[in-house]
């Protein structure tokens, strides 16, 4: 993607469920459940984060490299932000690439991915270690809002920090390296919604 990002972002119980309603709206599957690793990174200075900006690099079926810029908080309260994203020929390389450039890994994590379409609009299904989430992403809130409502997601229940902020938020009452978010470094851990003062919205 190369333009203007705007997403909403839901905690919920059932994950299975939300993909069922989907498939009984006849959405398209874009990509089947797949393992997901990511990298963000910063200089030494944490420029990047005090600008608003993220610089990821992420593997699945492929590899792609991702600019984020600062977010703008528009009607709803609903991000949006532009996104320049793109596939690269070697995951390693761009590794590379990015570190000579000055920039360090600070957070590593993964997740199970599915991606379906629907009206034009992007449904991710999303399994982290500390819980299940749903992303909606597309151009137009009004789109975003009324897919919600087919999934029977309270609005009101719009999770408006990242996955990395979530997580910090739990980190230092579990004695857990904010660097690592992945399913070993959480597999004797149990997350609660509460832990993260977030409500489902299922």
């Amino acid at each position: 993607m190369n333009g203007r990002e705007t997403e909403v972002k839901f905690y919920v119980r059932d994950l299975k469920r939300i993909e069922m309603r989907l498939l009984e709206l006849e959405a398209h599957l874009i990509q089947e459940r797949i393992h997901e690793i990511n990298y963000r990174f910063d200089d030494s200075n944490g420029g990047l984060r005090k600008t608003g900006k993220v610089l990821r690099l992420r593997k699945d079926a492929e590899a792609k490299l991702t600019f984020k810029g600062p977010g703008d908080v528009g009607a709803g309260g609903i991000l949006s932000r532009t996104e320049i994203e793109f596939t690269v020929d070697s995951f390693d390389g761009a590794m590379k690439l990015v570190e000579s450039l000055g920039f360090t890994p600070i957070l590593f994590y993964e997740k199970f991915r599915a991606t379906y379409e629907l009206d034009g609009v992007h449904i991710m299904l999303d399994e982290l270690p500390y819980g299940s989430f749903v992303e909606i992403e597309g151009e137009d809130i009004t789109a975003l809002r009324e897919i919600a409502g087919l999934l029977g997601l309270n609005w009101d229940a719009i999770v408006r920090a990242g996955y990395h902020a979530l997580f910090e938020r739990i980190a230092q009452e579990y004695e857990l390296d904010p660097s690592q978010l992945s399913f070993e470094a959480l597999k004797n851990v149990h997350i609660t919604g509460e832990d993260m003062s977030i409500i489902p919205a299922d």
